[in-house]
């Protein structure tokens, strides 16, 4: 199965309606409505690479020899090429270690950042909706936007600093993924600020709620690998 079969399109399909065929695979395939995560990595990993123009292009540039390309497919692939060949005890002191050294280091700062560019979304949104035309209204907008960046680097740096513990491998690749479709939201709000085209206010809204119902999930799965 190739990236296009996953998001249901043809390879001649524009940037728009891949953006549009993932959102539905996005709302149809979400862990919440009770089907396999494994699905939903697949789904937001084809739309990494083919939502980039120049990562669609080297993936189209090798698909005729059945090459994946891509850094995130090639992670979900290693993912269960380690399941079938290594057997790993949770419960292992070593393990236990790692794992909380990681949630501490990485994941919790990381989470309290996304929660910084998530909660004050609806507030910034509710004000600007007063009058989008307001220079001082929109100039507070992009304030936010901006530092809603800086943030996102932040994460980018955490997130790298220390490696995902074997034990946490899927919990690390959706923690990627709930970031990635933060920073995602963020450019489609920048688009709209620059020609307030209502498609990308409606885009860049959805892809914040499907990161903050992501990050409760973790929240909820960070509980499960502390009490295993």
């Amino acid at each position: 199965m190739d990236h296009y079969s996953i998001l249901g399109v043809s390879p001649t399909a524009s940037t728009s309606e891949i953006r549009a065929a993932w959102l539905d695979q996005v709302k149809r395939y979400h862990p919440d409505t009770g089907n396999d995560s494994n699905r939903i990595l697949l789904i937001n990993a084809a739309w990494e690479v083919l939502g980039d123009p120049e990562q669609r292009h080297s993936y189209d540039c090798g698909r005729q020899g059945n090459n994946l390309s891509g850094k995130y497919q090639h992670n979900v692939r290693d993912v269960r090429a380690s399941r079938a060949s290594r057997k790993v005890s949770m419960h292992s002191a070593q393990a236990d270690d790692d794992l909380a050294q990681w949630l501490q280091a990485v994941y919790i700062p990381v989470d309290r950042l996304i929660g910084d560019v998530l909660n004050p979304f609806q507030t910034q949104l509710r004000a600007l909706s007063a009058d989008p035309y307001d220079d001082d209204l929109m100039q507070d907008f992009c304030h936010y936007l901006d530092n809603s960046r800086q943030r996102l680097e932040k994460i980018k740096v955490l997130y790298q600093s220390l490696a995902v513990p074997y034990s946490a491998t899927e919990f690390g690749l959706s923690l990627y993924h709930c970031f990635s479709q933060v920073e995602d939201a963020l450019t489609e709000l920048e688009r709209y600020t620059m020609g307030y085209v209502d498609g990308y206010l409606h885009d860049g809204r959805e892809m914040l709620r499907n990161a903050r119902q992501r990050r409760q999930l973790l929240q909820q799965e960070r509980r499960r690998l502390e009490i295993r």
